[in-house]
């Protein structure tokens, strides 16, 4: 530096101003003043006049004679700005040196004593004005000014630093009335860091956005900016000396006030506090966020507490809204996820009220059209919403009663409907939500109605309340109520129509079944059909279980269980074709093999468009992409003889029998599979089983012994052991095997066939055999008459004799081998002719003309029923004629013989 600025009374240097401003802020800012540094003895105190009407900056309840005059604990101003000072003697030498001033020049007071401050601190260039300037202050001249400096020594002493300070010099006298001279130092850079510190300040307490706010220890205002002023009115200064309670209600102050002192007293800040309160000429609510730190002075000693606070009403109202829309997005999420599990209607309402209440309303009931529950297209009234409804479900948060929604309370299952003018039934005509209005002094005040559309169809009306206190609804909640009936009522139209197509599907599967308890002769049935039910996670279709039981002649019976494998209304179609197809086979007197056989060549053709030929075709050319459905069905057909008791069993990849003879186990019979029904190509291979008497006869599918927490073999063995007691009656053997075995899973059908073997007994049949003569046809006569007296049927001696010789004679004529003559007594009697021809008789219409080619007419006129079949060794001719009851007329024979004339 080329000289020393300096002047004897004022100072040039533009940051005196500041340096002022400072020290007053500084002074306001603290309880109290100094008029020294932190290293001069405190002032005493003299009690001084109190002033009045001049502003101390301190606040109106500091005098201002106290704010001259006290004491000033550290804390003050001069721990910022750091004032040092020394003195110089007579001789121009120090001879006193501050601690500040070792602090400031980095020496301690031992070295600094005795030493020429020129010489020590000024640059070498400087010395000779420095020399002049101390001689007019030693001449008694007050000098102040900027002055650079360098503390001695080199950098590896602590020493060689060069800064700026300020120095005051005051003229002094010794003791001896020597002059001598005071300094008073400050360094540059800490007056400057202050000035620019000062500003920002200034400008972020008066520019800043936010209400901010300095609150002294006796938690009261000591500065506003003009943001908090703007919010509460008036200036800045209109708030000094206020507290919490001048703006915020109880208990809203106490709260605060005491977030204030513990800040003050822990020093702990508190982020983001919400204040609610009002502002002046507003009754509307305000929120703020504010934020609370404790201020400290330079020594560290509180001061007070900021606050700054931001208006987050708006920001609150935005937040309510996002979290309206977060919980309606979450209920929709959670209805979507629980709403429609079952294809049941009542529990789908139910899952609706559960989904609603408590999370979107109190009390909420759903009412469906009576003419939908009961299967009707469209209910009737729908126009006007005047319909029978039915309550289905009800659920309340409050109250276990149903709430009144304008007229006697509505019970859960009970049918009723709304007046024409009422709300409810506008929503229904309408099919637009309307608002209930709340009875004056009930418990609801907010009621929507809403009604439940599906496909363009009003199926009913859900109604959802709030009670008092709550929210009352509003135009979000309304579109939340549509959006939630309209889900729930597609899951309930849905499940109207599985409803409606289960029951059509399951009323065809039930009528191609044999219909009451069947009749066999020489065996005692009992039957059980279980349809698959619904369940929460798998909606049921009705399956392709058959059972039936199909008399032949002879009184021989077919007993036939099966299942075409998949469900729905084309598995019980397919199902009852295979059914017809087996009756019609069955009439044939095919054997089991063969009965088999045919019915896969069906099977076949089921999915094929042009049928069963059709398929034939197909399977003589390459096979191509084929794009037709196939059936596969498994089938197990038994053929049993009343007569010998012998049972002949074929199966197409079905379960086996189960047979129980008396005094035994249960044990599965060992009857080859074949491969199920539809596949083609493998033969089926017949097992004949001799049944004692008395025995047990079980047909099953497999839905009786498989599921899917059960597997087939642990199935099959559950199902062994429950037939323990054959015995018993079968109603009761059929019912102890459903409850022992898991026959509640719903997955698939269930068919049961049971049959006790009660063979014909040895006195119902009678069996001749005839040479090839024609004497055997006077003989047979006899031994039918003969037979027919013994039986105490003498009504049906003359019809059985004409019929027997008429038979017999064919054979005579037309047959080969012995005559073999057969009468059977059971319900009905039955005559056999047997023969080892092969040609079977075929009845024709005889001319006026021709003189024979009646007798097989006047067997069908005469007989209740006749026909031949097949045997290993030929073929039988049969007839049969109902017993005597005294109430069926016989046919005369006379008259018989004359109508074919």
């Amino acid at each position: 530096m080329s000289e020393i600025p300096a002047k004897a009374t004022e100072s040039e240097d533009p940051s005196d101003g500041a340096r002022a401003e400072a020290a007053g802020d500084a002074a306001a800012g603290a309880p109290g003043g100094t008029t020294g540094g932190a290293d001069l003895p405190a002032r005493e105190e003299f009690p001084a006049p109190r002033s009045h009407g001049r502003d101390t900056g301190l606040g109106d309840d500091v005098p201002a004679g106290d704010a001259i005059w006290q004491s000033s604990p550290p804390g003050s101003m001069y721990d910022y700005i750091k004032v040092a000072s020394f003195s110089i003697g007579p001789d121009g030498l120090v001879d006193q040196w501050s601690l500040r001033a070792e602090q400031l020049f980095g020496i301690a007071a031992e070295r600094a004593v005795g030493m020429d401050p020129i010489e020590a601190f000024v640059d070498p260039g400087l010395h000779e004005r420095g020399q002049r300037k101390m001689a007019e202050i030693l001449d008694g001249r007050e000098w102040t000014g900027v002055v650079p400096f360098r503390t001695p020594g080199t950098a590896e002493d602590g020493g060689g630093r060069e800064a700026l300070a300020e120095v005051y010099v005051m003229p002094t006298r010794t003791e001896d009335g020597e002059k001598a001279a005071v300094c008073i130092v400050v360094d540059v850079r800490t007056l400057r860091r202050i000035e620019t510190d000062l500003a920002a300040s200034q400008s972020i307490f008066g520019q800043s956005p936010f209400g901010f706010l300095l609150i002294d220890p006796d938690l009261r205002i000591r500065r506003a900016n003009q943001q908090f002023a703007s919010t509460f009115g008036g200036t800045p200064d209109d708030h000094r000396g206020r507290g919490v309670h001048d703006y915020l209600r109880s208990p809203e102050a106490e709260r605060v006030s005491a977030t204030l002192r513990r800040v003050l007293e822990t020093g702990d800040s508190i982020t983001d506090m919400h204040v609610t309160g009002f502002v002046p000429g507003s009754d509307d609510r305000r929120h703020w966020s504010v934020n609370l730190y404790r201020v400290h002075s330079g020594s560290g000693r509180p001061i007070g507490v900021a606050w700054l606070g931001t208006d987050i009403t708006s920001r609150r109202a935005a937040a309510r809204v996002a979290a309206a829309a977060r919980r309606n997005l979450a209920l929709l999420n959670e209805a979507g996820a629980r709403i429609g599990n079952s294809l049941d209607l009542e529990k789908t309402a139910r899952e609706l009220l559960d989904v609603v209440v408590p999370g979107f309303c109190d009390l909420a009931t759903v009412d469906l059209y009576q003419g939908l529950l009961a299967g009707d297209e469209t209910p009737p009234g729908l126009a006007d919403g005047s319909a029978e409804l039915r309550r289905v479900a009800f659920a309340s948060a409050v109250s276990d009663a149903p709430f009144v929604g304008g007229g006697a309370p509505v019970a859960v299952g009970a049918v009723h409907h709304y007046p024409f003018n009422s709300p409810c039934a506008d929503a229904l005509r309408t099919a637009r939500p309307q608002a209930v209005p709340a009875e004056e002094g009930g418990l609801v005040q907010s009621t929507l109605a809403v009604p439940m559309v599906a496909h363009d169809t009003v199926v009913g009306l859900a109604q959802f309340a709030r009670t008092k206190g709550s929210e009352p609804f509003g135009d979000r909640d309304r579109d939340l109520a549509v959006e939630l009936a309209a889900r729930a009522a597609v899951c309930i139209d849905n499940a109207r129509l599985y409803r409606r197509e289960h029951e059509r599907a399951l009323i065809l599967q039930r009528s191609l079944l044999p219909p009451g308890d069947p009749v066999a002769s020489g065996l005692d049935i009992a039957c059980r059909y279980l349809p698959g039910a619904s369940s929460a996670d798998r909606p049921s279709e009705v399956g392709g279980d058959w059972f039936d039981v199909i008399e032949l002649p002879g009184h021989r019976t077919a007993l036939v269980v099966g299942d075409v494998m998949g469900r729905g209304l084309r598995a019980a179609v397919a199902m009852g074709e295979l059914r017809s197809a087996v009756r019609t086979l069955a009439l044939l007197d095919l054997e089991p093999a063969e009965v088999l056989s045919a019915l896969d060549e069906i099977a076949r053709g089921l999915g094929a468009p042009g049928g069963v030929q059709q398929a034939t075709r197909a399977a003589r050319r390459p096979r191509e992409a084929d794009l037709s459905e196939v059936y596969l069905a498994t089938c197990v057909y038994a053929v049993y003889d009343s007569v010998t008791r012998r049972c002949t069993f074929a199966n197409a990849g079905h379960l086996p029998p189960v047979l129980v003879e008396p005094g035994e186990d249960a044990l599965m019979l060992d009857v080859p599979p074949g491969m199920p029904l539809g596949v083609g190509g493998e033969p089926f291979e017949e097992v004949e089983v001799e049944l004692p008497e008395g025995a047990l006869l079980a047909l099953y599918t497999d839905g009786l012994v498989e599921s899917r927490d059960h597997p087939l073999d642990e199935g099959l063995q559950a199902f062994v052991g429950a037939l323990t007691d054959p015995t018993r009656p079968l109603e009761d053997v059929c019912d102890h095997v459903l409850n022992t075995l898991d026959t509640h899973h719903g997955e698939d059908d269930i068919a049961l066939l049971m049959a006790r073997v009660q063979g014909l007994p040895t006195d119902s049949v009678g069996d001749w055999t005839l040479p090839r003569e024609p004497r055997s046809v006077g003989r047979a006569r006899e031994y039918a008459r003969g037979q027919l007296l013994s039986w105490d049927l003498e009504p049906l001696v003359d019809t059985t004799e004409l019929l027997v010789s008429e038979l017999v004679t064919n054979a005579l004529r037309y047959g080969e081998g012995e005559i073999r003559l057969r009468l059977l007594l059971d319900r009905t009697l039955v005559c056999e002719v047997w023969d080892s021809g092969l040609v079977q008789p075929r009845r024709r219409r005889a001319r006026d003309t021709d003189e024979g080619g009646r007798g097989l007419q006047l067997v069908g006129l005469l007989s209740a029923a006749w026909g031949s079949r097949r045997t290993p060794r030929g073929k039988t001719v049969w007839f049969e004629l109902p017993l005597p009851d005294g109430e069926t007329g016989l046919t005369d024979p006379a008259e018989a013989l004359l109508s074919l004339f």
